[in-house]
């Protein structure tokens, strides 16, 4: 009787688990969790190993002469923490790192704020056009704006010791006699190198994040609210701070948040503009780490980084779950009153434009005009050379960017990489996207969607030094493999959020029609929901791409010396080479533009629709 008992249960335990299964959605979130869930805590148990494990380049440390190379000690952390070279090596670095996200999170909440509360609650004139160009600067690179704010401002008496557009423009004014050149035109270091530059670099790169997110609220919020203040006599200002702010309260909190995540994970920026202030950060302290060779070092960085990120994701998570404490909205009004800014709605609008197009418009110019000097920062002498030569230039020491060999196959291994890394996170994004819309509300679905969206979180550089040590333990560093591996599983957030999106947005009775006559998972897939959301599904896989062609934090630990990369080639050029560094860059720029124009003409989708003008 018991055997009998024993049987049957585990028959209807088999019976479940085979109807479980036999849904495509749960074997889906089933993968999804046991894949993620390993690559991303695998590599940060071993990256918490290799903060204790002794490598060779160690052994000429203070302290580890007389431990053997892969055992393992806790001298790495007592001399980061607690040595005489703790100041120097993390706790300054650290506060460097804090100090630059705060102020650059502060200024992309003011700067991208109020351009959206201008756009959308203000008869602002050149709405449409500073929509469109606001957001350029997003598009690009960070570091492609950090380049810039260098080309733009750099003083012949600091740094690289050549002059920039403003310096340039002082000159012209003095004709040409360096003597005679105002102090007004020789900013100060401080403004060129080091954290204030740094810090203003990345708010105005993460501005426009803010102007999107706090503009969508702004722009769908009930006007009623407002009018019925209005009505009451109530003063702009007033109404502003006791409507308007709690309403955006919400997407305030999770904008600086973000931003300050983003911001503490930045390498290139402030690798750009450190300069001979010496300005370093835990990104530039760690890579400066395992090009020692001192691993273990660096490994502690990428540790603390990981634990601030999620901190930062538990204070986000904290903040928009208390979203509904927030809502006052019943109902969208149609009936919008803008506040009337009078003759200001002209000077703010050229402002705004003035400062955009520096932004956004100048750069391209700036890395133009650098391409083609003879000397770097002289705009008396240009040249092609640097373009077209097919001989290596004597200054440069390589050919044109047209015939050199190192572009070719940088561009490449770029492109390569960046479709094989598109393809398989565009591909499972789609399938996550399904499976997660599918069963929503259930813990699996939630388990999965959060590992899912957990590598957006990761700062690059971090996550780049966790699989650094994957690659270490399985021999796969270096490998093209191991580049697409870290580059799919980060850029799996963009797919799977496009994929979930384009799921809730079609109606279970179109896939339950198809069920009813027998119709087969990966053909529904392929002939029905796929066709109506292609639009969608492609930018799941064109965002991945974008994002790859543009990315330095996540390869610059991981690329082998024999396999570069465009953005690893820039890194690199821009030590030596200036002018061909600054035409590598408008490439690199205008391919990226390129695909996001076509990103938008097939998608027909636009980074600014959610604001608009």
């Amino acid at each position: 009787m018991l055997n009998t008992l024993e049987t049957s249960k585990w028959r209807k335990f088999g019976n479940g688990l085979k109807r479980f299964f036999s849904q495509p959605a749960n074997i889906i979130l089933v993968l999804t969790v046991v894949v993620l869930g390993f690559f991303t805590l695998y590599p940060l148990i071993l990256l918490v190993l290799d903060t204790f494990k002794v490598q060779i380049a160690d052994k000429l440390l203070p302290g580890f002469a007389d431990i053997k190379v892969g055992s393992y000690t806790g001298l790495h952390w007592t001399t980061i923490l607690f040595s005489n070279e703790s100041t120097m090596y993390f706790w300054k670095p650290l506060g460097n790192s804090l100090l630059m996200s705060l102020i650059a999170s502060v200024l992309a909440i003011l700067y991208g704020g109020i351009v959206a509360f201008l756009i959308t609650r203000t008869d602002l004139k050149g709405k449409k056009f500073l929509s469109a160009v606001f957001v350029f600067p997003y598009i690009m690179p960070s570091w492609t704006i950090a380049s810039f704010w260098q080309n733009f401002w750099q003083n012949p008496d600091i740094g690289t010791r050549t002059g920039g557009m403003w310096y340039n423009l002082g000159l012209a004014i003095a004709k040409n006699n360096p003597a005679n050149v105002s102090s007004f035109f020789k900013v100060p270091e401080s403004f060129v190198y080091g954290l204030v530059p740094s810090a203003i670099v990345l708010g105005l790169h993460y501005a426009p994040f803010a102007y999107i997110l706090i503009g969508g609220i702004l722009r769908n919020m009930d006007a009623n609210l407002e009018e019925a203040a209005t009505v009451l006599k109530a003063g702009r200002m007033k109404i502003i701070r006791r409507i308007t702010l709690p309403i955006v309260m919400p997407a305030l909190l999770s904008t600086f948040l973000l931003v300050f995540s983003s911001s503490m994970s930045a390498y290139a920026v402030p690798k750009f503009l450190g300069g001979p202030s010496g300005f370093s950060v835990l990104t530039t302290t760690m890579k400066e780490f395992f090009g020692r060779g001192w691993n273990g070092r660096g490994y502690i960085m990428a540790v603390f980084m990981i634990i601030i990120g999620m901190f930062i994701l538990g204070l986000n998570q904290y903040f928009t779950g208390r979203r509904k404490s927030f809502t006052t909205v019943t109902g969208k009004s149609g009936q919008i009153s803008y506040i009337k800014l009078k003759y200001w709605k002209w000077i703010i609008a050229v402002l705004l434009v003035i400062l955009s197009l520096y932004c956004s418009i100048l750069p391209l110019i700036s890395f133009a005009l650098e391409s083609i000097c003879e000397i770097p920062g002289d705009y008396r002498q240009f040249t092609l050379k640097y373009w077209i030569s097919k001989e290596k230039t004597n200054t440069n020491g390589v050919r044109g960017i047209f015939f050199e060999p190192q572009v070719r196959e940088a561009f490449l291994h770029s492109f390569g990489l960046a479709i094989c890394c598109a393809l398989i996170a565009g591909t499972v994004g789609i399938l996550v996207g399904y499976a997660v819309s599918k069963k929503r509300g259930t813990r699996l679905s939630r388990i999965a969607d959060n590992l899912a969206f957990l590598p957006y979180l990761m700062p690059s550089m971090a996550m780049g030094a966790a699989f650094l040590a994957i690659g270490m333990a399985t021999g796969t560093y270096p490998s093209f493999f191991l580049l697409v591996l870290v580059g799919s599983i980060k850029y799996l957030p963009f797919a799977s959020r496009s994929g979930i999106n384009a799921m809730l947005q079609l109606s279970g009775e179109i896939e339950e029609a198809a069920i009813m006559v027998n119709v087969p998972w990966w053909k529904r897939m392929l002939r029905i929901i796929v066709p109506i959301q292609k639009s969608t599904f492609i930018s799941g896989y064109l965002l991945p791409f974008t994002s790859c062609m543009r990315e330095l934090s996540l390869f610059t630990l991981l690329a082998p010396t024999t396999m570069v990369l465009m953005t690893t080639l820039l890194d690199d050029w821009m030590q030596w080479w200036s002018q061909s560094a600054n035409a590598l860059n408008l490439i690199i720029i205008v391919t990226i533009l390129v695909i996001n124009f076509i990103v938008n003409k097939i998608t027909g989708a636009s980074i600014d629709k959610g604001v608009g003008g």
